[in-house]
């Protein structure tokens, strides 16, 4: 185990995971919105694997778990502004500005965030 490890490994022991759904309700290449401690969150399966973003548009305040997944890409509905499902950061106009990209951890058929 090298030194990058023990620190990942660290670092999840201290993070709060909190149940955000189940697996299956997660649809392949979309996304599901959903509330974790009072944080509307969009867990998104895209790529092959689940991901999290708060599920607010930094350009419009509406829902992207109402976009369109497209390769690791979410874009919003209203406007079109995609941004990355592994980082939040914007990859498209007119949004400038990422949404949070939280940690995700998948027990059995149940998707776990953590907000912190």
């Amino acid at each position: 185990m090298t030194q990058n490890d023990t620190e990942g490994t660290r670092q999840d022991a201290q993070r709060q995971f909190v149940r955000a759904c189940s697996l299956p309700d997660v649809p392949e290449d979309g996304a599901l919105g959903v509330e974790v401690e009072g944080m509307p969150v969009a867990v998104v399966r895209a790529c092959g694997e689940v991901y999290a973003l708060r599920d607010v548009c930094s350009h419009a305040e509406v829902p992207l778990s109402e976009g369109v997944v497209d390769g690791c890409t979410l874009e919003c509905w209203l406007h079109g502004s995609r941004f990355d499902v592994r980082t939040g950061k914007p990859t498209g106009p007119p949004a400038t500005e990422p949404v949070p990209a939280y940690p995700v951890k998948i027990e059995g058929d149940d998707v776990y965030v953590s907000l912190s």
